[in-house]
């Protein structure tokens, strides 16, 4: 697998909305389930959304069902993550993971990922 490089983060105000991307360098990126994670200052990593390697499934966590939209482009090894409606309580480093599609576990299983980026920040004040 190749190596995950976010960006998009940044500061916005409550109720904005940012769109986050994942770039993969690999060759792999359309046989990966793909994924979204986000740790909040002082908090353990939690999990946003995930999308099948053919983008035909997404799933998403409580907290952003109906705000996000998990969606990817394999043509350019591309996952983006749009957060609308955006609250304080989104504040957090926001993370993208791979895995293999063929490794079973639930998708917001964080050990069953091999792979993950760096992290962009994203700060939302009230």
């Amino acid at each position: 697998q190749g190596k995950l490089v976010e960006s998009g983060g940044g500061s916005v105000q409550a109720g904005g909305s940012l769109r986050l991307s994942c770039a993969d360098s690999g060759a792999t990126f359309s046989a990966n389930f793909m994924a979204w994670f986000r740790q909040p200052p002082g908090k353990e990593r939690e999990r946003v959304a995930g999308i099948h390697n053919e983008g035909s499934s997404t799933w998403y966590g409580d907290s952003v069902k109906g705000r996000f939209i998990i969606s990817r482009d394999n043509a350019k090894n591309m996952m983006y993550l749009q957060m609308n409606a955006l609250k304080p309580e989104d504040t957090a480093m926001y993370f993208c993971a791979a895995r293999p599609s063929w490794r079973g576990g639930a998708w917001f299983e964080i050990g069953t990922y091999d792979t993950w980026g760096q992290g962009t920040q994203v700060t939302v004040s009230s």
